[in-house]
C-alpha cells in the first residue's frame, strides 16, 4: 500500500516548508498572472495588480478568520489569544472573499478605477486560485467528505492510486471533495474565459458570473463534507436545502455528518443567498440602465478622457511629427 503524501515538502533543520504553502503561493501567482495579462488589454499597469495582491491576500486571511470566529464565537470568547492563532486552523472561504472584495473596493477607488471593471478582470484569477488552492487541502488530508468504500474511489470515480491513498485517513476512505470543487472551478474558469469575449457581457457581470458558478458548486459539494459550520434553523429551511440537494442522491452520493449538531450548513445557505443576489444584481442593473458599460469598453481612470483608436493613432502620429520637427530644428 502506498503511503500518504508527506505534507512537508522541504525540511532544513527546524525550518519546514509545507506543500500547503507552496500550493497557495502558486495559486496566488497564477491568479495574478491572469489578471496582469488581461489588464494589458485595457492598458492597466501590472503594478496595479501586484499592489492589489499585496493588499488583498492579507485582507482575505483576516476576513476568513473573522468569518470563522464569528460563527464559532463560543469557542473563542474565553480565550482571545486563540482568535489570532490562524495556524491552528479555522478559516472560511466566504470570509476570505469578503475581505478580498472589501480591499479591492477601497484600493480600486483610491486609484481612480471603477471597481466592477477591475473585479471583472480579476474574476478568472479568483476561480483559478481556488481551483489550485484546493490541492493544498488534499496534501493536508483535510476538508474532505464523509466515508466511502475504496471501490467507489477506484471503480466508480476511476481515480488514480495516489489520490485514493491520500484519501485513506486513519483507516477510512473519504470523499475527495477537494477534487470535486477543483474540477468544478476548472470548468468555471473555462466558462469565464469564454464569457469575457462575448459582446453581450456588461461591466460587473463576469464577476457576478464567478459568484454564481462558484456558489452552485459549493452548495452541492459542501453537503458531502464533515467539517461544515452549521446552526439549528427552522425545519422548513433545512428541508428546503435538503430538497435542493436531492439530485446528488441520484448519483449515489450521501451527505456527510453535521459536525456541530445543527441542521443547516452555513455555507450552503450562503451559497443560495449569493446565487439569488447574483441574479438580482444582473437583472436590476440591466433594467435600470446601470449596466450600460460593456466588458469590452475602454477602462478609464477618474479624471481621464477616453481616446478612440483613430484619435489615439492621430495623436501618436502628431507626436512623431513634432519630434521630427524638433530634430530638424536642432
Amino acid at each position: 500500500m502506498t503511503l500518504a503524501i508527506d505534507p512537508i515538502a522541504i525540511a532544513l533543520g527546524p525550518i519546514k516548508v509545507h506543500w500547503y504553502g507552496i500550493i497557495l503561493g502558486t495559486a496566488v501567482l497564477v491568479g495574478l498572472l491572469l489578471a496582469v495579462q488581461e489588464g494589458k488589454r485595457f492598458r492597466i499597469p501590472s503594478d496595479f495588480f501586484m499592489d492589489l495582491i499585496l493588499i488583498g491576500v492579507p485582507s482575505a486571511i483576516v476576513g476568513a478568520r473573522i468569518y470563522y470566529v464569528a460563527f464559532k464565537w463560543e469557542d473563542y470568547r474565553d480565550n482571545w489569544l486563540e482568535v489570532f492563532a490562524v495556524w491552528h486552523g479555522g478559516i472560511a472561504i466566504y470570509g476570505a472573499l469578503i475581505g478580498a472584495v472589501a480591499a479591492g473596493v477601497i484600493y480600486s477607488r483610491k486609484k481612480g478605477y471603477n471597481f466592477w471593471r477591475i473585479a471583472d478582470i480579476c474574476a478568472p484569477g479568483l476561480i483559478v486560485g481556488q481551483m489550485i488552492g484546493r490541492w493544498g487541502n488534499f496534501m493536508n488530508q483535510e476538508a474532505h467528505g464523509g466515508p466511502v468504500d475504496e471501490a467507489f474511489l477506484r471503480e466508480t470515480l476511476n481515480l488514480p492510486n495516489w489520490i485514493v491513498q491520500q484519501m485513506f485517513i486513519e483507516g477510512t476512505y473519504y470523499h475527495p471533495t477537494f477534487l470535486y470543487e477543483s474540477l468544478w472551478n476548472l470548468v468555471g474558469l473555462l466558462l469565464l474565459l469564454w464569457l469575457r469575449r462575448r459582446p453581450f457581457l456588461r461591466a460587473g457581470e463576469l464577476f457576478a458570473g464567478y459568484f454564481l458558478w462558484y456558489s452552485i458548486g459549493r452548495f452541492f459539494v459542501e453537503a458531502l463534507r464533515t467539517d461544515s459550520l452549521d446552526f439549528t434553523g427552522p425545519e422548513w429551511l433545512a428541508g428546503f436545502i435538503n430538497w435542493l440537494w436531492t439530485p446528488m442522491t441520484w448519483f449515489g452520493f450521501t451527505q456527510g455528518t453535521l459536525t456541530y449538531g445543527g441542521n443547516v450548513r452555513i455555507s450552503q445557505l450562503v451559497a443560495i443567498l449569493i446565487f439569488l443576489g447574483g441574479i438580482a444584481f444582473i437583472t436590476i442593473r440591466r433594467k435600470t440602465g446601470a449596466a450600460s458599460v460593456r466588458y469590452a469598453d475602454p477602462i478609464v481612470r477618474q479624471g481621464e478622457t477616453v481616446m478612440e483608436p483613430e484619435s489615439e493613432a492621430k495623436a501618436e502620429q502628431q507626436g512623431s511629427e513634432e519630434k521630427n520637427e524638433r530634430t530638424i530644428d536642432s
